[in-house]
């Protein structure tokens, strides 16, 4: 159950990602990397609220903690997705395409980060 209510937030959320990632790229000329950077932090905090209140609910952790906590796994996920995406894009894969690609990785390495570390769920 957990991870199928993992997977509609982290579909919804992952989207609304992609589309501020285009929105910086395209529209506001943001280089690739550091607006993956933002739309990656500003979709995770998206996340969390989510997480907390629907994926994890009970949770006894307090809301300022976890949501340190989990900034603090979304900084292993932010690593691996710039890592990642930097080495995609500068061999030539369309941003889109590579920040697709890579969240596949990061996001499970969260979920579990998350499950484990934040709301101690797994």
């Amino acid at each position: 159950m957990l991870l199928g209510r993992n997977t509609v937030v982290s579909v919804g959320v992952f989207l609304f990602g992609l589309a501020l990632l285009w929105l910086l790229v395209e529209k506001l000329g943001v280089p690739a990397v550091p607006a993956t950077g933002v739309s990656f932090l500003v979709s995770h905090t998206i996340h969390y609220v989510f997480g907390r209140t629907w994926i994890f609910r009970g949770t006894e952790r307090r809301v300022a903690t976890g949501y340190i906590l989990f900034l603090l796994n979304s900084l292993v996920g932010l690593a691996i997705t710039l890592s990642l995406f930097a080495l995609l894009v500068s061999g030539g894969m369309h941003y889109l395409f590579a920040r697709v690609l890579v969240s596949v990785f990061a996001g499970l390495a969260l979920f579990v980060l998350n499950a484990l570390l934040n709301f101690r769920s797994l």
